[in-house]
């Protein structure tokens, strides 16, 4: 006699960590594709990023949220918090990503944010760059004492290793219900909004060490002609010495900028786009609600 199939299981859970612990390289690699951007400088994700995995017997609705911010108090930061409050209070499961051998004040503050009334699993990242693995097993018991997770997974992000085990482990805590989307989505994100973060991808990844943390895009027209996406963007920075650095000796950098976005954005949308990125000196753009809500910042 054959075992009865398991239920088909769907929910949502919140990816969370402090910044720069691979939280959005993780949501990509469980997704697939590069829905959340990423870059060596610190607190590039600023918005809750759904990225959606559809299994045969199983629908992960991933939510990646901000690096709870400690630092930077500004309209900007307040609204990139409550983006993670707000996600910690909508979801089945948490994923509560450290990395591998270190937990700081950094680490506790955002352990002291997470829920008891559901399950949270421990997600040790970077694992592969501990070598010391008698120092990384004493740290996994250390770390389980600090809280009461369900599960505690040592994972490498990076090299997409033990993801498996961290989806069946986070699959048992997640409702039997039918599907929350279509079987071939991999986000609830508009290709305007994908469109402006590739582009500040770029932007941090090219000019990351020298541009302060005040950068954004804004997608200012973004219209379909025929199969041909026709999308004109502004960089917003905070000052004009800014600008310089953005736009490069001889308008190189920002060439550079938009050409590597262009790349990313017709690989994702599967068609052939024109991009034409500029920059805007707009002071103060970070403390101003009215243009933050603008760019999707709630």
């Amino acid at each position: 006699m054959s075992a009865p199939e398991s239920p088909f299981r769907a929910g949502t859970v919140a990816i969370v960590g402090r910044p720069n612990v691979g939280k959005s390289t993780l949501l990509n690699r469980l997704v697939g594709e590069k829905i959340s951007i990423v870059s060596r400088k610190s607190q590039t994700t600023r918005h809750r990023i759904v990225g959606i995995l559809t299994r045969p017997d199983a629908q992960f609705v991933f939510v990646d949220t901000p690096g709870f911010q400690t630092r930077h108090v500004n309209a900007l930061n307040r609204a990139m918090n409550r983006g993670v409050r707000q996600a910690l209070n909508d979801v089945d499961a948490v994923i509560f990503v450290v990395e591998a051998g270190r937990f700081d004040a950094h680490d506790q503050r955002v352990l002291d944010l997470l829920p008891t009334d559901r399950p949270v699993i421990l997600a040790a990242n970077k694992v592969d760059r501990c070598a010391d693995k008698a120092a990384l097993l004493a740290w996994l018991g250390e770390t389980a004492a600090r809280f009461p997770f369900a599960a505690i997974v040592p994972v490498s992000a990076a090299r997409g290793s033990q993801l498996d085990e961290l989806l069946a482990e986070v699959r048992q805590y997640l409702p039997n219900d039918a599907p929350l989307y279509g079987e071939d989505e991999m986000t609830d994100r508009s290709e305007r909004f994908l469109a402006a973060e590739y582009i500040r991808e770029k932007l941090f990844r090219l000019v990351g060490d020298e541009l302060p943390y005040t950068a954004a895009v804004e997608i200012e027209r973004f219209a379909l002609d025929g199969g041909l996406r026709r999308i004109y963007a502004a960089i917003l920075v905070d000052r004009e010495a800014h600008k310089g650095i953005v736009i490069g000796k001889g308008g190189a950098m920002l060439k550079r900028i938009a050409s590597e976005a262009r790349q990313d954005m017709e690989r994702l949308f599967g068609g052939k786009v024109y991009l034409e990125v500029f920059v805007k000196v707009k002071s103060g753009w970070a403390d101003d609600e009215r243009l933050l809500k603008q760019l999707g910042y709630e």
